[in-house]
């Protein structure tokens, strides 16, 4: 085991290599983010909203 000093050391050593993304590539990332779920937000609703009719019709033709 390490000491602390030692530790820390290291710690520093591994961030210091760490690639942090720009400005620019976390907005895009963020906007694709939100893009994709409200895309996926839409699917699922349209999917709700068939099978719903579909049920509602199945059930009205039998009921």
């Amino acid at each position: 085991m390490a000491n602390p000093l030692q530790f820390m050391q290291q710690v520093r050593t591994e961030v210091g290599k760490v690639v942090w993304p720009t400005r620019r590539e976390v907005l895009l990332t963020t906007m694709m983010v939100f893009a994709l779920a409200t895309l996926t937000a839409i699917f699922f609703f349209v999917v709700d909203l068939l099978i719903r009719t579909g049920l509602t019709q199945v059930l009205r033709f039998f009921g």
